[in-house]
Order: structure tokens, then C-alpha cells, then sequence
């Protein structure tokens, strides 16, 4: 299928490049966010193991659609409607997904790359969640996403004063995972995926659930749910690869099959 405001594309096996192309800004419209959903909802059946979502070498993305923004309370209820529908799902993938920075990623741009699972930033990007300068507030899930990452107060902070973020500081409160010059962030992002996606695939989406679905639960019911996948994990080809490796080779030298 082609996309008017995304490119897809393999560049390794198991792993999905989902590139933002509206230009200039890589603003998410409703329409581009229809085609994310879109592409996210044909990952269901057969999810490719490693997902890398960046906007270009230029920007990631400046966040939504300003000018459909300003059709009113209506209009807001669509565009909060398509992002959650979109991002949650993106959450929801076993895949492991990797936000690629470049340029800046602000307001829904930021909230795409929180659905991630991890973000790694070029050294002069910046981050942001800019709304409340607009008076209004993320609804686009960086409320909830950034506050569960870096604590409530500091995203309360950042929020609140709608500043940008350097690469430094993004680092070290835990915003990022990896700051890298962005003449390597795309191969950097591709890499860490590839390597991501030679790992046991289902036990990679299992990890996910256990925390991701655990982190709002009390410890003991956390305990039980870890309990139970643990158990479940053992279902997979992988996990019988893999300990048989072990015994036989020693650690770190399994090849799975993702089954």
C-alpha cells in the first residue's frame, strides 16, 4: 500500500522503518495519523521485531496540526481521539520500537516518540511540550507517558513551562536512551533495532506486557503477572532454543526463530 505522509520500509530483516514525510515540519494531521494506525493495525497479525519511526535528517516532528487544532472543541476531540487510537496501539505491538530524533520533536511529535519503547536523540535536538504556550494541554498521552518516565514533578515542570530540552539534560532524566551525532542517529537506531530483532521475538513482546501492564499494578499483583508470563514464555520455540544453547554452548550464542 503507498502513503501520502509516510514511507515503509525494510531494511533488515524483521525490522520496519516508519518514516514521517509531510513536509516541512512533519506536523501530525489527522490524515497522517490515519495512515500511522494504519500501518501500526497491519503489524498485528505478523509484527516485525523491531520497529524505527524518525521524520528525516531535517526534524522528527513539531507536533500536530496546529490550523485543525483551531476548528474548536470538536475538532479537538478527533485529534485526541487519533492520536491515542494510533499510539496506544503502537504501545500495544510486541515489537520493539525505537523513536530516531533529529531536529526537534515537540508536542505530538514528543508523545509519538513516548509511545516508543525507547528514543534515541541526535546531540542537537530538542525536546519539548510546548502546549500549555497555546493554552491548552498534551492530549496526545504525554501527560501520562512522560510522568511515568521521568517522575511527576519533572513532568510537571516540563510541561508546565513548555521550554525545550537539549540532549544532555534529556539524557540524564532519563527522557532518552541514547544521544549519538546525527550523522549517525539513522544507522545507530537501525543497528540497535537489528540487534533487538535477532533476540527471542516472543519473549521480547512478553517482556514488554510484564512492564507495561505491571507498572500500575501493586508489587504483589505485579509479582503475579510476572508469574504468569514467565510460565507462558515457555510455550515459544525460542525458549527451547535457547536453553539448549546454553547447555550446549554456553551463554549469548542461541539463534532464534522467533516462534
Amino acid at each position: 500500500m503507498e502513503y501520502q505522509f509516510l514511507e515503509l520500509s525494510t531494511p533488515e530483516p524483521r525490522v520496519a522503518v516508519i518514516k514521517l514525510n509531510r513536509p516541512k515540519m512533519n506536523a501530525l494531521s489527522l490524515e497522517l495519523l490515519e495512515e500511522l494506525f494504519q500501518v501500526l493495525d497491519g503489524f498485528v497479525k505478523d509484527p516485525p521485531a523491531g520497529i524505527v519511526i524518525w521524520g528525516g535528517e531535517r526534524i522528527f516532528a513539531a507536533g500536530a496540526d496546529i490550523e485543525q487544532l483551531s476548528g474548536g472543541q470538536n475538532v479537538a476531540a478527533k485529534v485526541t481521539s487519533s492520536f491515542h487510537k494510533a499510539l496506544d496501539l503502537l504501545g500495544d505491538l510486541s515489537s520493539i520500537s525505537i523513536a530516531a530524533i533529529s531536529g526537534y520533536a515537540l508536542g505530538g511529535g514528543l508523545e509519538l516518540a513516548l509511545a516508543c519503547d525507547f528514543r534515541i536523540m541526535a546531540s542537537s535536538a530538542k525536546l519539548g511540550l510546548p502546549e500549555i504556550l497555546l493554552g491548552v494541554i498534551p492530549g496526545g498521552g504525554g501527560t501520562q507517558r512522560l510522568a511515568r518516565l521521568v517522575g511527576p514533578s519533572r513532568a510537571k515542570e516540563l510541561i508546565l513551562s513548555g521550554r525545550h530540552v537539549g540532549s544532555e539534560e534529556a539524557l540524564m532524566m532519563g527522557l532518552v536512551n541514547k544521544v549519538v551525532d546525527g550523522s549517525e542517529l539513522y544507522n545507530q537506531a537501525i543497528d540497535w533495532a537489528t540487534r533487538l530483532a535477532a533476540g527471542p521475538i516472543i519473549a521480547n513482546g512478553i517482556v514488554k506486557q510484564a512492564i507495561d501492564l505491571g507498572i500500575d499494578r501493586t508489587l504483589e499483583e505485579g509479582l503475579v503477572l510476572e508469574q504468569q508470563l514467565f510460565e507462558k514464555v515457555f510455550e515459544s520455540e525460542d525458549s527451547s532454543i535457547g536453553i539448549r544453547s546454553f547447555i550446549e554452548n554456553g551463554p549469548g550464542k542461541a539463534k532464534f526463530v522467533g516462534k
